[in-house]
């Protein structure tokens, strides 16, 4: 068996992992989509490094664009295998991937009107709603913590990695010339001790892993304090400077955290009377799914539901659909509160909440996950005081503060404890991804003190046997 890194290699974006096997057979670990960088971003999209139509199978480890956004793209140039994944993961990708397509179309709608003013011939999005609603046929689901046979020679079990609903490691046992292997694919690593979702759980021992770094290199804030930080921020935006706490959001995850968060400081009575609204179709339509996957949740939020029946609806908190009442939060002049994707601020409804609000200095702009540092998120977080967006420049006037406690990636300790499932002297090889260099090279230095003494950082297409 080898396997092929073909994404996420020195980035956090593009997660793309190919395994073939003694008996031929192609397997995709995720298939995500490069974001953040962009035209160089629509190029590095485009070179796949494999031929769809040889894909027998994909195994999703979870709904984030990153990971599957290029799906409708590989069927679009003929994949017709199976995707296996949890049933969270395929309800979330029935939303998630037709709303990937629709910002492809809008995108490049925008950007062929500048090449025709150039002379320029039109470019093709790489897939639009209705590639993405038919590649949900492909999709076959799997419960959690079940072997399930792929192949008589290879069997996958899912196991939840705690970092959003429905996302889970996968770990591989596969059998090769009286051989057993073992491989576990951690996907994305969530935080220990989360309000909604479950610890990561642990999973056996295996001969390979691959895992993410994108914290590699940093520790969070305790998630026990974010609730408290969050109430100073808001009160700060809305008490002391009288503005709109604008919130860039990822629309899965991220932004039912922040609701809980929000409505547990109502019930507390520590947040102030304002109006909330969460301006993301996407985000409404994610909600709804959470509703549906109570089982998902942790113990808390399981003891919690027999009292609320459901925690992401308050008074005073509006989910926002259509682009009309969108467009009327721009003439809203009293202090709210808008939690608005995406989360790196490079597409969708939060660049309009941006532009309209971010050169007044009575507004705050909380960031309150990871952004990629081509991204305007990561623009703005570093302190730039002049950003583009929609090709236009504005001055940043708005305070600009981050809360990494709601971060849905767990930090370098807490990665460490999830892999201490292991027994470090049984890992052959341990293969760090899904991280910029700084991150992946620090992290590897954790891990060699934490007794893995045999990790490897691929490069990009780079191939190895195991």
């Amino acid at each position: 068996m080898k396997i092929q890194f073909l994404g996420a290699t020195t980035e956090v974006t593009g997660s793309k992992f190919l395994l073939t096997t003694q008996q031929g057979k192609k397997i995709l670990l995720d298939c995500g989509m490069y974001q953040g960088k962009g035209l160089e971003t629509d190029a590095m999209n485009r070179d796949l490094g494999f031929d769809p139509k040889d894909i027998d199978y994909l195994l999703l480890s979870h709904a984030h664009i990153d990971h599957s956004g290029l799906i409708p793209y590989i069927y679009k140039l003929g994949f017709r295998g199976v995707v296996v994944c949890t049933s969270a993961t395929r309800d979330l990708c029935s939303i998630m991937l037709p709303d990937s397509g629709k910002i492809q179309e809008a995108d490049t709608h925008q950007f062929n009107k500048k090449r025709a003013k150039e002379g320029l011939p039109p470019v093709e999005p790489l897939y639009n709603m209705q590639d993405a609603a038919a590649a949900m046929r492909c999709f076959v689901t799997i419960p959690l913590d079940l072997d399930f046979a792929l192949t008589p020679d290879f069997t996958l079990r899912f196991i939840d990695s705690g970092h959003m609903l429905g996302s889970s490691a996968i770990y591989m046992t596969v059998k090769e010339h009286q051989e057993t292997k073992t491989l576990c694919y951690t996907g994305d690593i969530g935080r220990f001790n989360k309000k909604i979702l479950p610890n990561p759980l642990p999973f056996p021992q295996a001969d390979y892993i691959i895992t993410e770094s994108t914290y590699g290199d940093r520790l969070h804030p305790t998630i026990e304090n974010a609730k408290q930080e969050l109430m100073l921020i808001v009160k700060d935006a809305i008490c002391k400077r009288r503005g709109k706490l604008i919130i860039p959001s990822f629309a899965i995850g991220r932004t039912q955290e922040l609701v809980y968060a929000l409505q547990q400081l109502k019930n507390d009575n520590n947040l102030p009377d304002i109006e909330i609204f969460v301006d993301s179709p996407l985000a409404v339509s994610a909600t709804e799914i959470f509703r549906l996957h109570f089982e998902c949740f942790n113990e808390e939020m399981q003891d919690y539901l027999q009292t609320d029946k459901d925690p992401f609806d308050f008074d005073k908190l509006h989910y926002v659909r259509s682009i009309d009442d969108s467009k009327r939060l721009n003439s809203y002049h009293n202090p709210c509160i808008i939690i608005s994707a995406s989360g790196m601020m490079e597409a969708g409804r939060i660049k309009h909440h941006l532009a309209n609000n971010i050169e007044n200095k009575r507004n705050t702009i909380l960031s309150v996950g990871y952004c990629s540092p081509t991204t305007l998120g990561a623009k703005i977080i570093r302190g730039d005081k002049r950003v583009s967006i929609f090709g236009v420049p504005y001055e940043v006037r708005a305070t600009v503060c981050t809360l990494e406690a709601f971060s849905g990636h767990a930090d370098y300790q807490e990665m460490i404890q999830y892999l201490s499932c292991q027994n470090p002297q049984k890992v052959k090889k341990l293969f760090i991804v899904h991280g910029e260099d700084q991150a992946r090279n620090t992290y590897s230095k954790h891990l060699t003190n934490a007794g893995f003494h045999h990790c490897c950082i691929p490069f990009y297409k780079e191939e190895v046997v195991l």
